[in-house]
C-alpha cells in the first residue's frame, strides 16, 4: 500500500514535497473509489534551480513552470495509478485553496491568503494527487499565525492591498505600474516576504520575480 512516507521519496526526485493530504468524500466529484487527495508544492530551497535545468524551460515554449508540472506530477499519478489533479488548465477550476485548509497544514492568514505550517506565505501548490488507498495521515499542524508576535503581514504591503478584508487586486496593479512597484515586481509580494515563516524557507527571489511578472503582465 501507499503511503506519504513513499511519495514524499518519490516527489523529492524532482524537488516537490507533500505539503498536506485529506480524505476524499463523494461531495468533492472526483472519479468514484479515490479516497485520498495528496497536494504536491516546491521543496525549497533546490526547486527553482531543479526547474530551470529541465526541458520545458529551455525549450523556449510557453508556460514552461505549467508544462513541468503536468508531466511530472501526471506521471507520478500514473506510477501510483491515481489521478493528477492541477491548479492552472481550462475552467472548472479545481478548489484548492479549500483543498488545502481541509489538510490540516495550510490556514488562512491574518491577510486572507494561505499561510502553510511549512512554506509560510509563499505556499503555492503544482498540483495534487487523487489515489485509489485510503492512507494513514498524520495530526493536523497548529496554525503558525497563532503563534505570531507582530505579525508583520498586516502592515508590510506597500499598496494597502493586502488586508483583513481581502485582496484588492486593482490597487496592487495600479502600484506595480509605478515606480514604487519595482521592488515587489524583482523580489516578490512584500507581505509575503514579511512572514517569518516564508523568510525560512529557501525560495529565491527569481521565482518571485518571475510569478510577479506573469501576475502584472
Amino acid at each position: 500500500m501507499t503511503s506519504l512516507t513513499g511519495i514524499t521519496a518519490l516527489a523529492k526526485v524532482h524537488r516537490l514535497g507533500v505539503f498536506g493530504a485529506f480524505h476524499l468524500t463523494p461531495a468533492d466529484g472526483l472519479a468514484p473509489g479515490l479516497q485520498t487527495l495528496v497536494l504536491l508544492g516546491p521543496d525549497e530551497p533546490g526547486f527553482w534551480l531543479h526547474l530551470t535545468g529541465q526541458p520545458e524551460w529551455r525549450d523556449g515554449a510557453p508556460d514552461p513552470l505549467d508544462r513541468w508540472s503536468r508531466r511530472v506530477i501526471g506521471r507520478l499519478a500514473c506510477d501510483l495509478q491515481g489521478k493528477a489533479c492541477f491548479p492552472f488548465g481550462n475552467p472548472p477550476y479545481h478548489p484548492f485553496y479549500q483543498w488545502a485548509l481541509r489538510t490540516g497544514r495550510a490556514f488562512a492568514s491574518p491577510v486572507t491568503l494561505l499561510v502553510h505550517d511549512r512554506a509560510g506565505l509563499f505556499v503555492s501548490y503544482r498540483g495534487a494527487i487523487a489515489l485509489p488507498d485510503r492512507l494513514d495521515l498524520p495530526s493536523p499542524a497548529q496554525n503558525p499565525c497563532d503563534f505570531c508576535t507582530g505579525k508583520p503581514c498586516l502592515t508590510a504591503c506597500p499598496a494597502s492591498a493586502l488586508t483583513t478584508q481581502g485582496y484588492d487586486v486593482p490597487a496592487c496593479r495600479a502600484f506595480l505600474d509605478q515606480p514604487e512597484g519595482t521592488d515587489c515586481l524583482s523580489l516578490g509580494c512584500a507581505v509575503r516576504r514579511a512572514c517569518p515563516l516564508s523568510q525560512a524557507y529557501g525560495r529565491l527571489a527569481e521565482q518571485s520575480s518571475y510569478h510577479m511578472r506573469l501576475f502584472h503582465r
